[in-house]
């Protein structure tokens, strides 16, 4: 097949040795047999395809070493070799790749450095190396990587300091050094960062202030956990830095140690008079004081103050009605705005509905997920305090005739939605499903940053398990086959729901659309428009608003569409994972972006 230009055998049960005959297909483009059970080595015949632009081998059981004739595959954009057992040294060539856009060699067992000619590969927007064997130090030439927006050199052996020079990588969004051994302090420069939006320096042997400016005041305590003796804002979970304490003279220790008791004295007895007038009168203002649960943050915000802030549940500060009952906008008295999620007790599958909510954001910490600020709850009221989302929901801004998402909009927005599933799948202490994500569940910052809400049905998955069980239905038109069938409930059924946000998002169309009857469904709608009838099947407003540029947004749209279909696979093995979901769609971003600036 000499004139053949894309093959994809993703996902299936492939297995044995890649065939050396691939080298006869000179002209082939995209090679994808990611996803299957592919043994032996990486095939230097690989090497010898002038054209190929594009290679997938993910996830199958590839081991031995990574060749040095890597370098010439001159023509290659995207390298995702991650998830297999190669043990080698990531050959020197492989740098002198300038062209490439995307290196992904995560989960391997790669050895050896990171050396100073990383800094040649100029136009790379995603370089995944986490979860090796790579030690020493990060070269300072890294920061020659000016387009570079993911960076992940997690669960490594590296040691040495972070390079300060890492602040001139100006387009970084996502830094990830956790779980290595590097210590030294973070350095301040990174402040100057513009588009950085996640960061994880955790399980590393840090010390001396986090910097606290720039994107630094949104970070969590989570980013900086488990180091040696980090300092700075006690919101972080560290102690405070030590200032500068000046040397008392004799004459004042002395003069200290006369007057501290008498003066701690008489604020013990101001104190205690005060109390006691205090507490008169609090006895009745204790019966509006609720029982109160902090999700692990040192937050207290009693019914009172929610009561307060909303104008006592006032029609005006009323935002909309749900499944589980209503939420309310509130203004605390220091000025944050907030949103009320008030229970409805009246059913109990509510009532456990709140429980899981609050289970499931526990310990949850990501920029593109809701943040809960506290909780509130008793026998006769039920609330979760939330930050406000001045934008509202992804529906709104899709359905309403007043509002229209660019096309560079709402790949931002999915670009974010998959960086927090990705989150929630693997990033956290224990994978968390959320079952119910659709456009209504998506909320919108002042920034147009997008942040996953409603956890109320979410599963929590124990130590080792994959999947699980539930009676409780999700959405119609988003849950995957086998969660409205047999109620199995994992990760991939997460992937399957996104995929169908994902087509609904470009088509604004909505999995439940009067049009899709008998055979006819969104999924197959959009396939069999693939690939020469993509206009037809667009949000016709997206179509007005890119005009002239209709040609090249259409060519992406191919490309998007076909990794919707990837995500909505009938069977859970053979859908795609969110890290190369979101590979993917940085790809495109880089190259909207890039053509913007030509």
């Amino acid at each position: 097949m000499t004139n053949l230009l894309l093959l994809s055998i993703f996902g299936n049960n492939i297995t044995g040795r890649i065939p050396g005959t691939f080298k006869e297909l000179q002209k082939l483009q995209y090679l994808n047999l990611g996803n299957n059970g592919l043994q032996g080595s990486f095939i230097e015949e690989f090497c010898e395809m002038k054209s190929l632009g594009e290679l997938y081998l993910e996830n199958n059981k590839l081991s031995g070493v990574l060749p040095t004739c890597l370098g010439n595959m001159t023509s290659l954009r995207i390298l995702n070799i991650g998830s297999n057992d190669l043990n080698s040294k990531i050959p020197s060539s492989l740098w002198s790749l300038k062209d490439i856009l995307l290196v992904n060699l995560f989960s391997n067992a790669l050895i050896g450095d990171l050396p100073p000619e990383v800094g040649n590969l100029r136009q790379i927007v995603v370089l995944d190396l986490s979860r090796n064997h790579i030690s020493r130090n990060i070269p300072t030439t890294i920061s020659s990587l000016q387009n570079l927006q993911t960076l992940s050199l997690a669960h490594n052996k590296l040691n040495g300091s972070i390079p300060s020079s890492l602040s001139e990588m100006v387009s970084l969004v996502s830094l990830d050094l956790s779980q290595n051994m590097l210590d030294g302090v973070i350095p301040k420069s990174l402040e100057s960062l513009l588009y950085l939006q996640n960061i994880n320096f955790s399980y590393n042997r840090l010390q001396g202030e986090i910097p606290d400016g720039g994107h630094f005041k949104n970070f969590t305590a989570q980013s900086f956990m488990h180091n040696d003796a980090l300092c700075g804002d006690p919101r972080l979970i560290v102690p405070p830095c030590d200032k500068q304490v000046k040397k008392w003279s004799m004459e004042k220790k002395l003069i200290l140690k006369c007057i501290l008791p008498i003066v701690v004295s008489v604020v013990l007895i101001v104190a205690c008079i005060i109390l006691l007038k205090h507490n008169k009168g609090k006895k009745n203002e204790t019966t509006l004081e609720r029982g109160f649960s902090t999700l692990g943050a040192p937050r207290r915000i009693s019914y009172y103050e929610i009561v307060q802030a909303t104008n006592g549940f006032n029609e005006s500060n009323f935002l909309g009605r749900g499944g589980f009952g209503s939420v309310y906008q509130g203004k605390l008295l220091d000025g944050e705005m907030i949103a009320v999620k008030v229970i409805d007790l009246q059913s109990e599958a509510k009532s456990k509905s709140f429980d899981a909510e609050c289970n499931a954001m526990r310990n949850l910490r990501h920029r593109n997920l809701v943040k809960i600020i506290s909780c509130c709850s008793n026998l006769d009221f039920k609330s979760l305090v939330m930050e406000f989302m001045s934008n509202g929901s992804v529906d709104k801004w899709l359905y309403s005739n007043n509002y229209c998402l660019s096309f560079l909009q709402r790949l931002n927005i999915m670009i974010d939605v998959a960086s927090a599933l990705e989150y929630l799948h693997r990033g956290s202490s224990i994978p968390v499903v959320h079952c119910d994500l659709k456009p209504s569940n998506v909320l919108l910052d002042e920034n147009m940053v997008a942040h996953v809400s409603d956890f109320g049905i979410a599963k929590l998955m124990d130590e080792g398990q994959s999947q699980t069980h539930t009676q409780t239905l999700a959405t119609i038109g988003y849950l995957a086959p086998e969660y409205g069938s047999r109620g199995i409930v994992s990760v991939k059924g997460d992937v399957y729901s996104y995929g169908i946000m994902l087509m609904e998002i470009f088509t604004r169309r909505k999995p439940t659309d009067d049009m899709f009857v008998a055979e006819l469904s969104l999924k197959t709608w959009i396939s069999e428009s693939l690939p020469n009838s993509i206009m037809e099947v667009m949000d016709s407003n997206l179509v007005q608003l890119t005009g002239d540029q209709i040609d090249d947004i259409s060519t992406h749209m191919s490309s998007i569409f076909s990794l919707a279909l990837s995500c909505c696979e009938n069977s859970p093995e053979a859908r795609i994972n969110m890290a190369d979901v979101i590979a993917s769609l940085m790809k495109i971003k880089a190259l909207v972006l890039g053509a913007n600036r030509v």
